[in-house]
């Protein structure tokens, strides 16, 4: 037993070493941080002061999980631990529609962009479920992962991405309810997709083994690109500014981290590296990718200026929520930010 610690008392003093002279390896190769690259730049300032919460949208009676826009960037789709899918018109706060749901923990749900006619859920039974808000009562139920659905997101009226616990990505075929490819490259669980605004055939994944991959759908048989060794907690949430080659990725670790998919490379990073049990729970650009908008444990929201030095950010909004900040996002056209949290409400932010 002596010898057996002693053996992994010596990996541990390796494995310390090793990541020191990566980061070593990594500081010698970045000559320039993005405050400096910018500071010559006509750069406008940030409006924080004037953001403020212009809607609240009351109506569930559970924690609020998650969210997304439609693609018309006035309706959007809310899930909650009371076992109800919510559509919503954004700027009047009516409910557009309720669908009742089998499971009452639902994790992730998406909203079709071209049309808006077709929304999907899933969660704690490992399904994903697609519902025609015409007829929700014609749900298309989709099995093949081995673990709680964590993420979902349509490419388009035929086909979606679903994120799992089992530690893969699947595109399925809705109309025939089957799996038309798989991507297995994680080793742990998968806890986010982005897809690509410029080309909707890659995206990039998030993952509790605390790596970041982009894919191609045209090349299923591994990741186009791995990015892992910066985070030091889960990855939970993944977002692609409007530019298709810049990603963010927020952890538990309490950062948001920057990366450029032509340079393998950070860009930037936020926050502190703490040893929080939570941290960053979601994260998302505004449309012009000058700032990125953080959701917190905590029940903060951060603003963080992408162009800048600084790792505290640009400004906290005011007030957010009372409790855990489960989801936030940016709409289409950019003009508000909505957030959900554990204290059963969204708010919109403008």
């Amino acid at each position: 037993m002596a010898d057996l610690n002693s053996r992994v008392e010596a990996a541990k003093e390796e494995l310390a070493s090793l990541k020191e002279r990566i980061d070593k390896a990594r500081a010698e190769k970045k000559d320039a941080t993005m405050g400096s690259v910018t500071q010559s730049m006509p750069l406008p300032q940030i409006r924080g002061s004037n953001v403020k919460a212009r809607r609240v949208l009351k109506g569930h009676f559970g924690k609020v999980t998650d969210l997304h826009w439609a693609g018309d960037s006035q309706s959007l789709i809310s899930a909650s631990q009371d076992g109800k899918l919510l559509v919503w018109n954004a700027m009047s706060t009516n409910k557009l529609k309720a669908i009742s749901l089998k499971s009452t923990y639902v994790m992730a749900v998406a909203m079709e962009q071209s049309r808006g006619n077709l929304v999907a859920c899933g969660g704690l039974d490992n399904l994903c479920t697609v519902y025609n808000l015409d007829h929700p009562e014609n749900a298309t139920e989709m099995a093949s992962h081995d673990g709680i659905l964590n993420d979902c997101r349509f490419l388009d009226e035929q086909r979606i991405l679903t994120a799992s616990g089992d530690g893969t990505v699947i595109l399925w075929d809705i109309s025939k309810g089957q799996p038309e490819t798989t991507f297995s490259e994680h080793t742990s669980d998968v806890m986010s997709i982005a897809i690509n605004p410029t080309n909707s055939s890659t995206f990039v994944t998030g993952s509790v083994d605390r790596s970041s991959k982009l894919w191609d759908i045209r090349t299923p048989e591994g990741s186009v690109k791995s990015i892992s060794g910066y985070h030091e907690g889960d990855i939970n949430n993944i977002d692609i500014m409007q530019d298709g080659v810049t990603f963010a990725s927020g952890s538990q670790d309490g950062t948001a981290r920057i990366f450029d998919l032509r340079a393998h490379g950070e860009l930037n990073k936020f926050g502190k590296v703490t040893q929080e049990e939570d941290g960053l729970t979601s994260i998302a650009f505004s449309k012009s990718g000058r700032i990125l908008f953080g959701g917190h444990a905590d029940s903060n929201v951060m603003a963080w200026d992408v162009l800048g030095d600084k790792a505290t950010p640009a400004h906290f909004l005011h007030q957010p929520h009372e409790q855990y900040v489960s989801c936030l996002g940016v709409s289409p056209n950019g003009d508000a930010l909505c957030t959900g949290s554990w204290d059963t409400v969204l708010k919109i932010w403008a």
